[in-house]
């Protein structure tokens, strides 16, 4: 229900708006009614209210100057409606330049204010979408950063948006029990919405925060968390105080209990990545421990043996980078067959693994940035398949590893040579021609007869970025003009470019254009 607040000095006009209709069937609720502007103001101070109707002339404060304060202040993103006796228009022209959504004569019609209200919902039901697409923007930059990818647009961002202080920590939180108590799917994702709706009531002002991605390998994911220092100490907390109210705060609310990994304290926002893989490396290790409600990193880690800190079959991997870039297949398979039977021997845990696995791949993007100082790495091992072949390597498949580590040496093979000559107009074609269609740099390296690795580097140096998006940008600029120069909805612009998920295609929009669809439509007319 949207909530409505009256202000006016004259009871019996406010007895009367509540009467003159049926709030609740047009989807309203009188939420206070107040007898002076003053009032009023402390109200929102205190309260948020969708909508609020207010008499022009009022004592201690007058309706005018109520919304004047409340605009300058940005108290409440609430609309406003005047009312008044009084019919000059100077009274209006100022109400209209403070932002007032409308303004009224008393008597009021009945219709008149029907009217008003529905076009406040639909107002209101807009704000909060765009207030929804904006906090799911800041979430994907939140993720960008917690995965270590993140850009400098993307920190500015943050920085913008969130509140920050020195002491950071990544908070891991997740349902706990045993897989067959967990029940269907459906069931997860209410819950998962329960403990992330529940963290960011406890938060409040602090509400973005908090973290929700789904991932099919995280089975027990809830949610997650980016705690700073000031949170705890403006409530007078230690951190573990705070960290213990909000694990108790959410096990009551969804009548669950959960669990929380808490990674290891770094010093400032940028560095949250180190401890999100903390934390994750943690994860790996309490399913062969005691169930605790909270893990913490100092203390696990100071319990780990010093054998599985560092892992790193250094000799191993050196000679199988060795090989790599030799290009030579036959080797690279032989030593691939040599690492997994060490590691056999070994017996290394999960977490062991991981390190070596990630040693690997950072020596593959030093291999590949002697060769060329402007290759971006981390796109090029995702196009061939780093995150199949790192579960393979976690399930101990030599044979994912044999694939991706031959795939990679063809493709330094490639970028010793010169550009293929045509190859970038033929593409960048495609993309004016077939922009709604499912491009993809695989399909375009089949067609073209080049590997899809090296035509993505090759593109990235031509044009300034990546092809996935180069293609976003120029779907996005295709949709900006179809917003100002035709009255099609939104979702029938977002397919007409390749979008089918409109969520998705407003995030881009926003990512590109700063703001949303509807927004740019109608701040360019």
């Amino acid at each position: 229900m949207l909530k409505v607040l009256l202000v006016d000095d004259e009871v019996f006009i406010a007895q009367g708006l509540e009467k003159l209709i049926d709030w609740q069937a047009e989807g309203y609720e009188i939420a206070a009614v107040c007898q002076n502007g003053q009032e009023a103001l402390d109200y929102l101070r205190e309260n948020r209210v969708d909508l609020v109707i207010a008499d022009v002339m009022m004592p201690v404060m007058t309706g005018l100057e109520l919304l004047e304060t409340v605009k300058r202040e940005n108290i409440s993103d609430a609309s406003f409606v005047i009312l008044s006796g009084y019919g000059e228009f100077a009274f209006a022209q100022q109400a209209l330049r403070y932002g007032c959504m409308d303004y009224l004569l008393k008597p009021i019609e009945r219709d008149d204010l029907l009217a008003i209200l529905r076009r406040s919902g639909n107002v209101s039901e807009n704000a909060r979408m765009e207030q929804k697409y904006e906090q799911e923007y800041l979430t994907r930059r939140l993720i960008a950063l917690l995965y270590g990818r993140a850009t400098e647009q993307d920190l500015s961002y943050i920085r913008a948006h969130m509140r920050l202080s020195p002491g950071v920590r990544y908070i891991e939180i997740e349902l706990a029990g045993e897989p067959d108590d967990d029940g269907e799917p459906e069931e997860l994702a209410v819950l998962r919405d329960q403990v992330y709706q529940n963290c960011r009531q406890f938060l409040q002002e602090d509400a973005g925060h908090c973290v929700l991605e789904f991932a099919q390998d995280r089975l027990y994911y809830a949610g997650g968390l980016l705690y700073c220092d000031y949170m705890a100490e403006e409530k007078g907390l230690t951190e573990a105080q705070f960290i213990q109210q909000l694990h108790r705060h959410l096990c009551v609310s969804i009548r669950r209990e959960t669990r929380f990994i808490v990674g290891r304290r770094v010093q400032d926002m940028e560095q949250a990545a180190q401890s999100y893989e903390s934390a994750m490396m943690i994860k790996s290790l309490v399913a062969f421990r005691s169930q605790k409600p909270i893990y913490w990193y100092e203390h696990e880690f100071r319990d780990l043996p010093v054998e599985e800190r560092s892992p790193l079959l250094r000799r191993e991997m050196d000679d199988l980078v060795e090989a790599i870039e030799r290009g030579e297949h036959g080797l690279i398979e032989a030593r691939v067959q040599k690492l997994f039977s060490r590691m056999k021997e070994l017996d290394l845990k999960r977490q062991g693994i991981n390190v070596n696995f990630h040693y690997l791949l950072f020596r593959l993007v030093h291999l590949a940035s002697g060769l060329d100082s402007q290759a971006d790495q981390e796109e090029i091992l995702q196009m061939i398949s780093a995150g199949s072949v790192e579960q393979g390597f976690l399930r101990g498949s030599s044979s994912h590893l044999t694939r991706f580590a031959c795939e990679y040496a063809d493709y330094l093979g490639q970028l010793r040579h010169s550009e293929p000559t045509g190859i970038l107009k033929a593409i960048e074609r495609e993309i004016r021609e077939n922009y709604a269609e499912n491009l993809t740099l695989q399909d375009l390296g089949k067609k073209y007869y080049i590997n899809s690795s090296y035509l993505g580097q090759i593109f990235r140096k031509a044009y300034g970025q990546s092809f996935k998006n180069y293609l976003m940008l120029h779907r996005v600029n295709v949709a900006a003009q179809l917003l100002l120069h035709t009255d099609r909805k939104i979702g029938d612009i977002a397919e007409s470019v390749g979008y089918r998920d409109i969520d998705y295609f407003i995030a881009k929009f926003i990512e590109i254009k700063g703001c949303t669809p509807s927004r740019y439509r109608k701040s360019m007319k």
